[in-house]
């Protein structure tokens, strides 16, 4: 199991990099070919606009599949993507690499997630497991960027999307050898289940809400923290330190979490992390300097980088294993869908209330969402 899951953690590495570092290249290219930034963030919103209406069929194609065939359509499209960039780089192509290896990323990690989660055998092996993947795309979204960045400053634009391009075959080279698990048989009434009767499930209902909080804070500590450093004052460098240290909190505390998962159960886990970022973001505008904000920052990375492990748990144990594809896209879907709408809703709400009243509003529904979080415990009470 721990080869196989290191050699799924380097395949799901290789392709998330293809994808951060597409994300980071494409949009400086059209920056430099004098493309306006309305269209730049177009180019961006590509980027996650494939995994919004990609995610729940993907989910589907893996609970029939398995593993290699949907990481295999995944792969090909993260190269060629890629691949047309460096042949065509111009502002339409750059567009759809940006769909495509977007959509590549999502349905690869729907179909390692959904493998691990039932290649795992016990409780503990499995928030162990997921544990280990989640710090794969901490580790992508550096190496992405940091070599798409150095051969664009030596080689050139087309020479980074080439290199993007050969990622996603060195990811299939590592995926290619694992063990594709037995398929699960539907249970007979099942056939024809629509996503709907998931989502009548109260506790999965009740998971995604969860889920849906986190990710808000995510996205508000992502868009407003840089809000906020501007009006204190603060330089690009200071407001760039803040937002990293959030990144290395969150990829520390996701590298401790194999121990961590052996001892706390699920629900005290995201329980205490939407608690205490609760209480961080309520804190967050009252901070003045650079200093201040990054031990905020620090905090909030440290409880918001656990809980998607635990979250992954729980959701593989209150699902129909048949249908873990399913969910896990589900999951995925409204992820990104609040990835872009939060950050309009966060500026426009900002400039109504100020951005400390984003922060402050924020704070309250994760708090009062912790409870939903507290209610999962209940679950596994009576199981």
């Amino acid at each position: 199991m721990k080869r196989e899951l290191a050699k799924l953690i380097a395949g799901q590495v290789c392709l998330h990099a293809c994808m951060a570092g597409m994300r980071m290249a494409a949009p400086l290219m059209a920056l430099r070919s004098g493309q306006s930034e309305a269209a730049v963030g177009f180019l961006l919103a590509m980027f996650a606009l494939t995994q919004v209406f990609l995610a729940l069929p993907a989910g589907r194609y893996a609970d029939l599949h398995g593993l290699k065939r949907p990481v295999l359509w995944s792969v090909l499209m993260g190269a060629i993507g890629a691949g047309a960039a460096a042949v065509w780089p111009i502002f339409p192509v750059l567009c759809f690499s940006g769909l495509m290896t977007g959509g590549a990323t999502g349905i690869a990690i729907i179909a390692l997630q959904r493998h691990v989660g039932r290649a795992a055998q016990g409780l503990t092996q499995m928030k162990q497991a997921f544990s280990w993947l989640s710090i794969a795309p901490a580790f992508s979204n550096f190496i992405g960027p940091f070599t798409a960045g150095l051969l664009i400053d030596h080689a050139g634009f087309q020479w980074a999307f080439a290199a993007m391009a050969l990622l996603p075959v060195i990811a299939w080279a590592c995926i290619r050898q694992a063990h594709e698990l037995p398929k699960v048989v539907k249970p007979e009434g099942h056939e024809n289940n629509s996503a709907w009767d998931l989502l009548n499930e109260p506790m999965f209902r009740r998971l995604l809400m969860v889920n849906w909080f986190l990710s808000a804070c995510w996205d508000v500590h992502t868009f407003v923290v840089p809000i906020l450093g501007h009006e204190r004052g603060l330089s690009a460098s200071a407001i760039g330190s803040i937002l990293g240290v959030f990144a290395l909190a969150a990829a520390f505390i996701r590298m401790m979490m194999p121990f961590i998962a052996a001892r706390l159960h699920e629900w005290q886990v995201v329980t205490g992390a939407m608690l205490i970022t609760s209480f961080m973001l309520a804190v967050y505008p009252f901070t003045e300097t650079a200093w201040l904000m990054g031990a905020c920052s620090v905090l909030v990375g440290l409880s918001l980088g656990g809980v998607q492990p635990m979250i992954m748990s729980t959701l593989h144990q209150i699902t129909p294993e048949h249908r873990h594809g399913e969910a896990l896209g589900l999951r995925l879907m409204g992820i990104n869908a609040s990835s872009v709408l939060m950050p309009m809703v966060f500026g426009a709400a900002g400039t109504v209330i100020g951005i400390s009243g984003v922060f402050w509003c924020v704070s309250a529904v994760v708090g009062l969402g912790s409870r939903s979080a507290y209610q999962l415990r209940v679950h596994k009470k009576h199981e």
